[in-house]
């Protein structure tokens, strides 16, 4: 039974739920972003041990004219690990990470890796709740010297 009882870890996921328009900023290898929009739902789900992310990327002429994602977010009870899995259709690739949220309970630091055609190493996402009305997911990658790159940066204002 106490692996399936929801804990404090799991509360904060509440201001995270609801929906969300979303601005994308990706950086490609130029100093200026590719930029594009979209509504991120999110809903708490199997008793509020989970959210689930549904995003819809708003139509663009960009290299992702009908993107959509889907996620799931959790607090592992056994590891005392938050998990993270993406899924979308830029890619085949099952994205998945752990880790931990700070002392203030607002900044969450995701640990995942990247697979080989994409460079290989590890990827970094920072999610920050800003309020209950915005957060950020920064994502950083390892560059070839070691030090990070920021790869994409989303801002989330909540609608409803």
């Amino acid at each position: 039974m106490p692996l399936a009882a929801t804990t404090e870890a799991h509360e904060r996921f509440k201001p995270f739920e609801g929906t969300f328009r979303a601005e994308v900023k990706i950086w490609m290898g130029g100093p200026e972003p590719m930029v594009s929009t979209g509504t991120m739902v999110n809903t708490l789900d199997l008793g509020g041990r989970f959210i689930t992310h549904r995003y819809t990327g708003d139509p663009s002429d960009g290299p992702f004219p009908d993107f959509e994602g889907r996620g799931f977010w959790g607090f592992n009870t056994a590891t005392n690990k938050y998990e993270g899995v993406w899924i979308d259709t830029a890619s085949t690739i099952i994205q998945t990470e752990q880790g931990d949220v700070d002392e203030s309970g607002r900044i969450w630091t995701m640990i995942g890796e990247l697979p080989a055609p994409m460079g290989g190493g590890e990827k970094r996402s920072i999610i920050t709740l800003q309020d209950d009305d915005h957060h950020r997911m920064e994502m950083f990658f390892t560059g070839p010297d070691g030090k990070d790159i920021k790869g994409m940066e989303i801002n989330y204002t909540r609608q409803a």
